[in-house]
């Protein structure tokens, strides 16, 4: 009984051609992938936050001018006793206060007379912020007791310390903000938004808060924002 032989080149032929079929597919797929994978669009997301300072600094210097050291010596340390007395009565505890360093410079004027100038510095440090601004407001006081202020005299510095539990909800608005710019350029474009390809995570920056116009820092004022802004490149389906 002879043995029944399926011819063979009709088999590999078929099997080559379901391989050319399928490998055809999965190119075309992949091709079809990859063009989509190249479809992103990059945007910026902005989240802002009104804050208040929780800190505030003012560095007082006080300067006694003259040629009789021994009279100066005794009028710095007036003028220091009467600096500190004045941010005790505005309610302001010792640990609050610090007693800086005295600084003594002088020079001989043209008729060989001594001039000296002595300064001596006090610093509030609290974070009694809107008592220091209080306090701040009524430095003339100090001045009417005789006390005169060296030329380089500090304003009160107002800053906000608390940056890093602001920072998650704020990082959560800017994406959301960046993701609704991203829905409109796709709507736009026909198309869909899917995740996120890349970002990039902004400085966060502290300025002046809106229609304050008590500086142009945002440290002198204790009304101030936060600001972010991100980077983002989002995938379109």
């Amino acid at each position: 009984m002879s043995e029944t032989r399926l011819p063979l080149l009709p088999i590999a032929a078929t099997i080559i051609a379901l391989g050319l079929i399928i490998g055809g597919w999965l190119l075309g797929d992949g091709l079809t992938r990859a063009r989509h994978a190249d479809r992103a669009v990059t945007v910026r997301g902005l989240a802002e936050q009104d804050v208040t300072a929780d800190l505030a600094t003012w560095t007082i210097s006080t300067s006694a001018v003259g040629n009789d050291l021994g009279a100066l010596q005794a009028k710095a340390d007036t003028d220091g006793n009467r600096v500190m007395a004045f941010l005790e009565a505005q309610g302001f505890s010792d640990a609050e206060i610090e007693s800086g360093g005295i600084s003594v410079s002088q020079y001989v004027d043209g008729n060989g007379r001594p001039n000296i100038t002595i300064r001596r510095r006090i610093q509030l440090r609290t974070t009694k912020v809107m008592e220091a601004r209080t306090a701040f407001s009524r430095q003339a006081e100090l001045m009417r007791q005789g006390i005169v202020f060296d030329s380089d005299q500090g304003g009160m510095i107002y800053s906000f310390t608390r940056l890093n539990d602001v920072k998650p909800p704020m990082i959560a608005a800017a994406t959301k903000n960046a993701r609704e710019g991203a829905e409109q350029f796709a709507k736009d474009s026909g198309s869909g938004v899917g995740d996120i390809k890349s970002a990039a995570q902004g400085y966060f920056s502290i300025i002046p808060r809106d229609g304050d116009s008590s500086g142009s820092t945002a440290s002198s004022s204790p009304y101030q924002k936060v600001r972010v802004v991100t980077t983002i490149d989002f995938y379109l389906d």
